[in-house]
């Protein structure tokens, strides 16, 4: 499956009735497992979660703890790059080599790596005993 495909036809049903700001994320584990997610708007703004968040909680259910790759897709002039919070969501089930595809859905794309899109980022071994 094409994981930007996969965005963007998951994008379609997200529920931002007061920005109307559709986004769509799809995520791909290592053994080939898609999960995808949308943005939720709530009244209370800051209540709503974003795309990437709602496919890292399919993953985690589905029982799978590992990112192998990462789509994003919105409605806006130039690719959107994952919010600061899903960055670092992103970042606990994926390795800084991870690609990161970012698209309009005019087409438009640019593609990072985690590393280059959180760069010293908060890990685990940050807070291991030692």
């Amino acid at each position: 499956m094409d994981l930007l495909s996969a965005a963007r036809d998951v994008r379609e049903m997200a529920y931002a009735p007061y920005s109307n700001f559709k986004v769509g994320a799809a995520i791909r584990t290592p053994s080939g497992e898609v999960f995808q997610g949308v943005n939720v708007e709530n009244v209370a703004y800051p209540e709503g979660t974003c795309a990437e968040a709602g496919a890292i909680a399919a993953m985690v259910a589905a029982g799978y703890t590992e990112i192998a790759e990462v789509a994003v897709i919105a409605d806006a002039p130039l690719p959107v790059t994952p919010c600061g919070g899903c960055r670092q969501k992103l970042r606990e089930f994926a390795k800084s080599d991870v690609k990161v595809t970012m698209a309009t859905t005019a087409g438009e794309t640019l593609v990072m790596t985690m590393g280059e899109l959180l760069p010293g980022a908060f890990t685990q071994e940050h807070i291991d005993e030692g």
